[in-house]
């Protein structure tokens, strides 16, 4: 009981020396005490006294309130003053919880605070009280500003993303307005991300959280209790943050029974003679080396030549523009891959009465084939004989080359030419002269393997070397 009586008088004692305001008293303990921990816990047992308390945990290295906008009333309350107010800013939504929206640029009375922006339709909104008075609220925690200008076409345009995926345009005309927005919000959100921890971003279209730079607010600061990344994992952030890539003896092994069961595959890989066997691969007619194609048809001449001369021969001479004149193409595609097919070939039917289709699918033929008609090696011969001035040497000249080519080449060509003479005998309905034929067939039989010189000289030489050998057939021909 004595005890109990002393320790009443020591609180009678103290209670009349403690101060009527609280403020005087955290002014007086805080110059008193020299101890900065001291000083600070001192300053927190005072507020967490008052009954209301903010939301937010007042970080202890805040020492002066006020740059954080936080006031502290009578009642101890908290109020978040606004760092910009009162300026139009042309907002675009264009992102709400990682789903995109339409752009619509909308001019709004903008507001900022510590850890939210505030968008108002109107101006008389702000100082309305009513809830339904804001249009908009940007919170600002976790979020990431950046200029851009690849998602809208004005000038001075910045965007904002929110930790919960939304994401922001902002713009304005004047650049000095816009940089001091950008800087301010920029400024908030570092102050209220650093507060809370650092936050999450959630990528866009996605319930996926972004991982953040490390150039961010936050990163860096996760707290005691997070989970710490597995060994494998940080095995590959080691590997990858290397110099050099390293692979693990697991990897080389995979890497060697890869290439091991590749390298079987192929070995059992049946070949391309097998296939053609069996009817899987055909050969094509299209794109065939002449000589080989003569070998596998068993004739000097290939069939689809002798076809399409036969049917010009037989309703095609007298035709206006035949061989100048081009055919449908898709029509011409369709004949070719019939062809190539090796189905059965009747060029008298219906679907071919057209005979430009047949003309056109000749000179693809010959335009298509892996070395032309005139061999790459006897290109430059022919351009010399062409040049001899006397017209007896010419043909001789010109004569002795084509019996030097190939038999495939020799008779084809021969085919070819001569009914190409039969096609000048009816030049007066068709319409086709010597140079009209050498334009249309002097690239189509010839060409060099390499064009080291001017194209235009070399077309000049193929036009007059077909001339040439379509005047004189007979006497090379021996017609």
């Amino acid at each position: 009981m004595a005890g109990t009586r002393i320790t009443n008088k020591q609180l009678t004692v103290i209670q009349p020396l403690q101060p009527p305001a609280a403020t005087d008293t955290v002014q007086k303990r805080v110059k008193s005490s020299q101890n900065t921990t001291d000083r600070l816990s001192q300053s927190k047992s005072m507020v967490l006294q008052d009954a209301d308390l903010p939301q937010k945990p007042i970080s202890r290295h805040r020492r002066n309130q006020s740059q954080h906008n936080v006031a502290v009333s009578g009642g101890g309350a908290s109020v978040l003053k606004p760092l910009l107010k009162g300026e139009h800013l042309n907002v675009a939504k264009i992102s709400e919880g990682g789903k995109k929206q339409k752009k619509n640029w909308t001019q709004m009375w903008s507001v900022l605070t510590s850890d939210q922006l505030l968008l108002y339709k109107e101006k008389q909104a702000e100082s309305s009280q009513k809830t339904g008075s804001k249009t908009d609220v940007v919170a600002l925690c976790g979020a990431v500003i950046m200029w851009t200008s690849e998602k809208s076409s004005k000038k001075n345009v910045f965007q904002i993303t929110t930790n919960t995926g939304s994401e922001y345009l902002l713009q304005t005309d004047s650049y000095s307005t816009a940089v001091q927005w950008f800087d301010a919000i920029r400024r908030s959100v570092d102050a209220s991300t650093r507060a809370d921890g650092g936050f999450p971003l959630r990528r866009s279209n996605s319930s996926d959280y972004l991982p953040r730079h490390s150039s961010l607010p936050g990163h860096g600061s996760a707290p005691s209790s997070s989970k710490q990344p597995n060994a494998a994992h940080r095995r590959s952030i080691n590997m990858f943050g290397s110099s050099k890539l390293k692979h693990s003896t697991s990897d080389s092994a995979d890497k060697n029974g890869v290439k091991s069961r590749l390298k079987k595959f192929i070995i059992r890989r049946p070949s391309m003679k097998t296939l053609q066997e069996k009817g899987l691969i055909k050969d094509r007619v299209f794109g065939c080396q002449l000589s080989t194609l003569c070998q596998r048809e068993g004739n000097s001449v290939p069939r689809f030549v002798q076809i399409c001369v036969d049917a010009v021969d037989k309703r095609g001479l007298e035709v206006d523009g035949i061989y100048r004149v081009s055919g449908n193409l898709a029509v011409i595609q369709k004949l070719r891959f019939m062809v190539d097919q090796e189905e059965h070939l009747d060029l008298d039917h219906s679907q071919w009465e057209d005979i430009h289709v047949v003309t056109g699918a000749l000179k693809m033929f010959f335009r298509e084939l892996p070395e032309p008609l005139f061999p790459f090696r006897f290109f430059q011969p022919f351009v010399d004989a062409i040049k001899i001035k006397e017209s007896k040497q010419k043909v001789q000249a010109v004569k002795k080359l084509i019996l030097e080519l190939p038999k495939p080449n020799k008779d084809t060509m021969k085919l070819l030419f001569s009914h190409l003479h039969r096609v000048l005998a009816f030049s007066r309905k068709n319409l086709m002269s010597t140079q009209g034929i050498g334009i249309v067939f002097g690239p189509t039989l010839m060409w060099a393997e390499q064009d080291a010189g001017n194209m235009a000289v070399n077309m000049v030489y193929q036009n007059q070397i077909i001339e040439f050998i379509l005047t004189e057939s007979q006497e090379i021909f021996n017609l």
